[in-house]
């Protein structure tokens, strides 16, 4: 796993190794509702099961609707009084996306914390049904849309509340490996000169400019909202390594998510690798690209 090596402690106080639940240890989220996409499998439903285990009232955002009830069955048969519900979201799909929000509104329910951890990684050359290449969709746009039409509700629940609003976005530190001038604005669909590994990289690099651009104008707004984003370990390929990678994303899940000490509290627009800030390269702090693409993503909405 990139990052420290397992055992050895941060500055955060937690390594690697930590678990979600050693992380999140004393913490009570009762009263708190968050939102997880990609949650029918691997991290996403393991980090419902945390939330689910301190308290949080947790809404399943998944494509697949029948492995995220035995998810749920799971979750519950562990911990009996789980508050779970289940809405279809499939981020490739902007159409998808404004109906999940229809539904979520249905619920009347409040939204403290949103998990924008769905994703897709290394697919071959494809467009979504909105005509966009779908890693870019998938990653970047659906989860852009989902954001903004939710922000209104995070907002004021946390005004209301008086409890600081997460947001809290899975990148990758693939954003390293994009292509040449960062996002290929003028080709986002073009399959000429496409890379597979490379689009990953780019939405990747897209959800932190995404992350940077979002803080700025909470800031802006002098909003009670937080959003960061973190890098969650290594690509997993097996089930060997799949542990060390799932502790370390949900030990920084775990603690911004849910801590609410001085060491996390109000801390926005950052980049985290176990649970520690990282400087990112220029290319992921360039504030005219990452205005650029919110502009970008804003006209491909429209």
């Amino acid at each position: 796993m990139w990052g420290l090596p397992r055992g050895r402690k941060s500055p955060s106080g937690f390594s690697p190794s930590s678990t979600a639940e050693e992380v999140t240890a004393g913490i009570d989220g009762s009263g708190l509702v968050a939102i997880v996409t990609g949650a029918s499998s691997g991290i996403g439903a393991e980090t419902c099961r945390v939330l689910a285990l301190r308290g949080v009232h947790v809404v399943m955002g998944v494509r697949n609707l029948s492995t995220a009830s035995q998810v749920r069955e799971k979750i519950v048969g562990q911990v009996p009084t789980a508050k779970i519900e289940i809405l279809e979201l499939d981020l490739s799909s902007m159409s998808s996306v404004r109906r999940f929000v229809d539904n979520f509104d249905v619920l009347d329910l409040p939204l403290n914390i949103l998990v924008n951890n769905a994703g897709i990684a290394f697919v071959p050359f494809k467009l979504s049904e909105d005509g966009i290449e779908l890693h870019f969709a998938t990653n970047h746009l659906g989860h852009f849309l989902l954001t903004d039409l939710l922000l209104e509700k995070i907002n004021v629940t946390a005004k209301e509340s008086g409890i600081e609003g997460r947001i809290v976005i899975v990148a990758s530190d693939s954003y390293k490996h994009s292509y040449r001038e960062g996002i290929r604005f003028d080709k986002i669909n073009d399959e000429s000169g496409y890379n597979s590994i490379l689009a990953y990289g780019q939405s990747k690099l897209a959800n932190i400019l995404h992350s940077n651009e979002l803080s700025s104008h909470l800031k802006e707004q002098d909003a009670k909202v937080v959003v960061n984003s973190l890098h969650p370990g290594a690509v997993v390929t097996n089930i060997a390594r799949y542990w060390g990678f799932l502790n370390g994303l949900l030990s920084s899940l775990g603690k911004f998510v849910l801590k609410g000490v001085e060491q996390v509290a109000g801390v926005t627009g950052s980049y985290f690798v176990d649970c520690n800030t990282v400087q990112l390269k220029s290319h992921a702090t360039d504030k005219e690209l990452a205005k650029r693409l919110w502009d970008f993503s804003m006209s491909l909405l429209r």
